[in-house]
């Protein structure tokens, strides 16, 4: 589904159709969340439980960065 990005005041925003809406079961006024992946982003529902743990693995892999690194090479 092709998007178009448009200006919204200072900021830019997509306009999401009906249509995805609807298959991401939301409302407007309803909150995304964006899940950068290695082929691109994908937008689902805001959970705030997945939000939660999101936020512990992003600080997780911060701080064992280079244990991480070391462990993506075997």
């Amino acid at each position: 589904m092709k998007l178009k990005i448009t200006a919204i005041g200072n900021s830019a925003g997509v306009i999401l159709p009906k249509e995805l809406l609807a298959r991401l079961r939301l409302e407007k006024g309803d909150e995304l969340y964006a899940a950068e992946l290695p082929d691109g982003i994908k937008l689902m529902p805001f959970d705030p439980k997945l939000a939660a743990q999101m936020k512990v693995a992003e600080r997780v892999m911060r701080k064992r960065r280079a244990l991480l690194h070391k462990l993506a090479e075997n």
